[in-house]
């Protein structure tokens, strides 16, 4: 099996070493194509108006200035024309992707690059807490992490579909299991500006969200970290509502 990893965290992250070492407990045939920089939040974006610079680190690792997408793109169509990848693993995140956060983020992003492109694709993250956001618990993530992936595999993924995987913040001892999870919902109160001055008294924001008690509807990856599981949670590329179509054919017929 050939694996293409990526990220959006970029090419020098600790998650992209963990995720490397799922990888290769998967296959000897690995490539990792990651971002040059830090790229959070760039949702599914392309460079259109930028070159893309690609920069070979070592042998099968290289850098790309540009997007986790722009990465998938170059390894798929140039790096690995002649033999494509088997699989697309996207991560380990620093810090979960749930809820409304799989809208932003550029590791599920690598994930859906890799959908589209026809590869069945996988984005992993790693949940922290307060007292692990400077050294989040990566060998969690390391210690299920080819499990889970292994038992997707077997599962299979359809056309269309792309699979996004959340590890707890927790020792590898301390998981309480693997749940299959609807994508949840936050409560966007929960959601502010941060206003600041600058050394001259102007005006800046930073998009923060406040630290309330919430309580995650049952089912969802939000209750899944929660509760010390790993969330296991199907996407799918086509985002058409059915229903909401058949009731607008019905009013406009």
């Amino acid at each position: 099996m050939r694996i293409l990893c990526t990220n959006d965290d970029g090419i020098h992250a600790p998650g992209l070493k963990t995720l490397e070492a799922i990888a290769r407990n998967l296959s000897d045939d690995v490539w990792v194509v990651a971002p040059e920089t830090d790229q959070s939040g760039v949702a599914h974006s392309l460079s259109l108006n930028d070159p893309l610079r690609l920069r070979e680190i070592s042998s099968r690792h290289f850098a790309v200035k540009g997007t986790p997408t722009d990465c998938v793109i170059m390894g798929v169509r140039h790096l690995m024309q002649d033999a494509k990848p088997d699989l697309v693993l996207s991560g380990v995140n620093r810090g979960q992707n749930v809820a409304e956060d799989v809208t932003y983020s550029g590791t599920v992003a690598g994930a859906i690059e890799g959908t589209i492109l026809g590869i069945p694709s996988i984005a992993l993250s790693q949940a922290y807490g307060p007292g692990t956001r400077n050294a989040p618990r990566w060998h969690c993530a390391e210690h299920h992490g080819p499990k889970v992936v292994r038992k997707i595999l077997e599962a299979g993924i359809d056309k269309g579909i792309l699979v996004n995987v959340n590890f707890p913040d927790c020792e590898p001892e301390e998981i309480e299991g693997t749940a299959v999870v609807n994508q949840g919902e936050r409560t966007q109160e929960l959601l502010r500006l941060d206003e600041r001055r600058d050394g001259r008294g102007n005006p800046y924001f930073w998009i923060a969200f406040a630290r309330q008690p919430f309580t995650p509807g049952n089912g969802t990856d939000l209750w899944a970290i929660a509760n010390r599981r790993i969330a296991v949670t199907p996407l799918r590329i086509d985002m058409t509502d059915e229903p909401t179509l058949t009731r607008y054919a019905q009013a406009f017929g």
